[in-house]
């Protein structure tokens, strides 16, 4: 099964958005939740969608198992902390409000990404980094039915441009804080990995 980034999401027949993240264990390496960005009101409202909720999976789509009124009440992913402050500017800036007389307060604002302890979030485009240097970035994730990951798809564009390329979970090295995935091979090695064309998801 594909664990695609940038795929449609579906919630019984009906489009709500688009996948824009993977959460993963890094020990177990298995996906635990989905980020999705919701299309309709409030637009770009991101949610965290257990990975127990996809039914089917491809390269361009990500069917669930839930309601349309399940995921309007999934965990929001991105959480807003308003933070009191009373600092006085004399210019009128966005994310201020205007007090008498004519003196703008600056609210602070602190986001804070509702990923689970000891788990990290994956995006498309994450670095891939071979023993002897960078060597591409992440396209997506293939697992298995458990959710366990089994392959780690090469972006296009990586140094062998016109194919893709699949790499056993196990020559995962680790997964840093950052999202970028550290292979135990190097790129001769790699190379000679199975490929994908380019076109498989078309």
């Amino acid at each position: 099964m594909d664990i695609p980034i940038n795929a449609k999401v579906i919630c019984q027949d009906e489009p709500i958005g688009n996948s824009i993240l993977v959460i993963i264990n890094p020990i177990t390496r298995t996906v635990t939740h989905l980020v999705v960005r919701k299309k309709e009101f409030p637009v770009g409202e991101d949610y965290l969608v257990p990975v127990e909720w996809v039914k089917t999976s491809s390269a361009k789509e990500i069917h669930l198992t839930c309601s349309k009124e399940d995921f309007d009440h999934a965990k929001p992913f991105v959480t807003t902390e308003f933070i009191n402050g009373d600092r006085p500017l004399l210019d009128y800036a966005p994310g201020s409000y205007l007090t008498w007389p004519y003196v703008s307060t600056q609210i602070p604002v602190v986001l804070h990404k509702q990923i689970p302890a000891g788990e990290l979030a994956i995006g498309r485009g994450a670095q891939v980094i071979a023993r002897d240097g960078y060597i591409g970035r992440v396209d997506e994730f293939l697992v298995t039915i458990e959710s366990h990951i089994s392959h780690l798809v090469l972006r296009e564009g990586h140094l062998w441009g016109q194919k893709d390329i699949t790499i056993p979970v196990e020559e995962i090295d680790r997964i840093d804080k950052d999202g970028n995935v550290h292979l135990k091979l190097s790129r001769a090695e790699i190379e000679k990995l199975p490929a994908i064309p380019l076109n498989w998801k078309r």
